[in-house]
């Protein structure tokens, strides 16, 4: 039987520990389990990156690793992904080539390579007072070239499809909605002696909310930390994620507030805790002013939490109907909806159930089995 050999983006595969790392290693574990047999992945990165990423998706006969020959500086191996990938993909008679994370190299197309993109976000676009103004003009030439150049275009959401079609001017039939799947570790058994192992490792409270992303200004985790002196005085808030500038204004804020002693913020934690820390809070909270997607709600309500986010970009599709919504500007409403979704408050486990049912249709094979349908789509 002919193989099919489809190439995959991996710079993220090898060096993201969140994020857009996670969603490649999802995806391409459950690409594995579901694509035919004669279907060979071969995962192009810059260098072999950092081994406990990389080692997540394990070369079998049919995955292995390709990495640039020749090319010991960073500038050349850029300079590959942008273009001289395309000569290489040719050498291993690549078919059909995945940018899961929102690039492809030019020439994909006068190469005969058919080729997908996946478009996470354009919050670059729409919200560029949120990044340098050379980077979001870099982002903006990638998206551009990728658009060009792709057969087809998956968004991971039905709020990025309408930003691509927007701010891109692709026509509605070349993308498809595919959203982003869940680890399925987040589905897992947790004892109750991990999560105290946990707590006690970060000296944390008994009772907490939590949060899951990067310490940025989008993330609008000073929402939460005003939200605190709405709330009972013993319920504190857990922040896991990697700090920036933005870090210290959350615990100004916090200070001024007179809440600082119950603000956590907690970065560098190994996917082994993260789960514990899910099943230790009380509430997921993500007030975000915009996403592309929201897995970290996902994750939340396969541990079991009741989630509140906030309003104006697409946190209600990852979250589903059973989840609490309030205006990203609205401490006070915030604080109310979290004190809805405490322990023994009405209605708590009902929405928890309904959202878990609702998360479902995330499920990694499921996922992977849409995406193995385009790639077919695109090889017949």
């Amino acid at each position: 039987m002919k193989e099919t050999i489809i190439g995959f983006d991996a710079k993220r595969v090898v060096r993201n520990a969140t994020g857009l790392g996670n969603y490649c290693r999802t995806l391409l574990n459950d690409l594995s389990a579901v694509v035919p047999e004669e279907w060979q992945l071969r995962l192009y990165a810059p260098d072999a990156g950092r081994d406990e990423l990389r080692s997540q998706v394990a070369e079998t006969p049919r995955v292995k690793y390709v990495y640039p020959r020749g090319r010991r500086l960073k500038v050349q191996r850029s300079l590959w992904r942008v273009s001289g990938i395309v000569d290489d993909l040719q050498r291993d008679g690549v078919q059909l080539y995945h940018g899961l994370t929102g690039e492809l190299p030019r020439g994909l197309r006068r190469a005969g390579i058919r080729s997908v993109v996946t478009i996470h976000d354009l919050i670059f676009l729409r919200h560029p007072e949120y990044y340098h103004w050379i980077d979001t003009k870099i982002y903006a030439w990638k998206f551009r070239l990728a658009c060009q150049e792709a057969d087809r275009i998956i968004a991971i959401s039905e709020r990025t499809k309408q930003d691509v079609m927007e701010l891109g001017g692709v026509s509605a039939d070349r993308i498809d909605v595919v959203y982003q799947s869940c680890s399925p570790r987040f589905t897992a058994e947790v004892t109750p002696q991990q999560t105290a192992d946990v707590r006690s490792r970060y000296s944390l409270p008994p009772r907490y909310v939590l949060s899951v992303g990067s310490v940025e200004e989008r993330k609008n985790l000073t929402e939460a930390v005003r939200a605190l002196r709405h709330l009972p005085a013993d319920i504190h808030l857990v922040a896991v994620g990697k700090p920036t500038k933005y870090a210290g204004r959350v615990m100004a804020e916090a200070g001024h507030d007179g809440v600082a002693e119950r603000v956590h913020l907690l970065h560098g934690v190994p996917d082994g805790d993260l789960q514990a820390l899910y099943h230790g809070a009380e509430v997921f909270v993500y007030p975000s002013r915009y996403e592309g997607f929201g897995i970290p709600i996902i994750e939340a309500i396969h541990c079991g939490l009741p989630v509140v986010a906030a309003t104006g970009s697409c946190l209600e599709e990852a979250g589903g109907p059973n989840c609490l919504y309030v205006s990203p500007d609205d401490p006070e409403a915030l604080a109310d909806a979290v004190s809805r979704q405490l322990r023994g408050a009405s209605g708590r486990e009902e929405r928890i159930a309904r959202s878990r049912d609702y998360v479902r249709r995330f499920e990694g094979t499921d996922v992977a089995g849409q995406v193995a349908d385009i790639y077919r789509q695109l090889l017949l």
